[in-house]
């Protein structure tokens, strides 16, 4: 067995293009071409890890992440990870067990995915910043120095940004008729949206270094290649419908309450913990989020180029 390099969630959000990116990079490392990559699914028969078995290089392996150990680790010869977990309230729970594993294993660095930069603060009042900062004070405390880690903090990302948009330009293409254009975006505040594949090309960018050491405890922000207004988003819209959008309502975080009802209502998960996640979105309304705040070492090792017109284009595959 060689040594692997781990993709917990390959089949998600940003998984998915590490899983894609990574074992073209690893060809021309001069210390890492031996390492095999085991990608993570929670279905084997899902088209998403179908696709990715193909890949050369690349084992899809059915397993639940939350449920790794550290024996599992070293079993797997496991080096470097890269984890994306989800944002559920027991988010530390379950992503703080797998880094103890990871360090009690022996891997050597791991790369995850935070959240928006100006939210990873112990006073956000959206909870799962909260769990972000958490987590990398946690990795930055002296008992985990024999792992090294980078964690990256992208801003929201595009097709979630633009998704009611898209949504709106179809149903007016079917029907001739306008609903309320519900943006989470603010008319005027620029943001700089991200698309989730290049946050992952940037993961296998950093999981291929020789050597990870100059990023290590490194917090990296990521934004697009541009910034783009609730107005713009607009005038997308009506260009692609070819009149005015008659009522829009902007910092709309409404969704939010229909994902409690569907998702959460039913289990003993607090509403109100749920519903701090409509707080998330203020960073970027008083212009917080903007692409000017990327860290350069982002632009230099993979720089994000996918504008918010080509989300759209693919959203509505144009």
């Amino acid at each position: 067995m060689a040594p692997t390099i781990l993709i917990v969630g390959a089949t998600g959000n940003t998984g998915r293009s590490v899983t894609e990116t990574l074992p073209t990079l690893l060809k021309s490392s001069n210390t890492l071409s031996d390492h095999r990559i085991i990608g993570l699914t929670r279905s084997l028969n899902s088209p998403a890890a179908q696709q990715l078995a193909k890949l050369p290089g690349v084992e899809v392996v059915e397993q639940n992440w939350v449920e790794i150990t550290a024996d599992w680790l070293r079993e797997h010869e496991v080096v470097r990870a890269f984890i994306a977990s989800h944002n559920e309230p027991n988010q530390f729970a379950e992503e703080s067990a797998f880094h103890l594993a990871a360090l009690k294993a022996g891997v050597k660095y791991v790369v995850r995915i935070s959240t928006t930069a100006a939210n990873v603060r112990p006073d956000c009042d959206a909870y799962y910043p909260r769990t972000h900062w958490a987590i990398e004070a946690l990795l930055s405390s002296p008992e985990f120095n024999g792992l090294q880690w980078t964690s990256l903090q992208p801003n929201v990302f595009s097709p979630l940004y633009l998704s009611s948009a898209a949504e709106f330009i179809k149903q007016y293409r079917r029907t001739g008729k306008q609903e309320t254009l519900r943006l989470m975006a603010s008319k005027d505040a620029p943001v700089g949206i991200i698309d989730p594949d290049e946050v992952g090309v940037l993961a296998a960018h950093l999981l291929s270094q020789d050597d990870p050491a100059v990023h290590n405890k490194a917090k990296y922000v990521l934004n697009g290649p541009e910034d783009i207004t609730g107005s713009q988003i607009v005038d997308m819209i009506e260009q692609r419908i070819g009149t005015k959008v008659k009522d829009v309502s902007y910092k709309d975080m409404s969704f939010i309450d229909t994902i409690y009802e569907h998702k959460f209502a039913a289990t003993q998960q607090s509403k109100n913990i749920i519903l701090s996640i409509k707080h998330a979105p203020e960073t970027a309304w008083e212009g917080k989020c903007t692409a000017s705040t990327t860290s350069k070492e982002v632009l230099e090792l993979a720089a994000p180029k996918r504008t918010p017109a080509e989300v759209l284009r693919a959203l509505l595959e144009e």
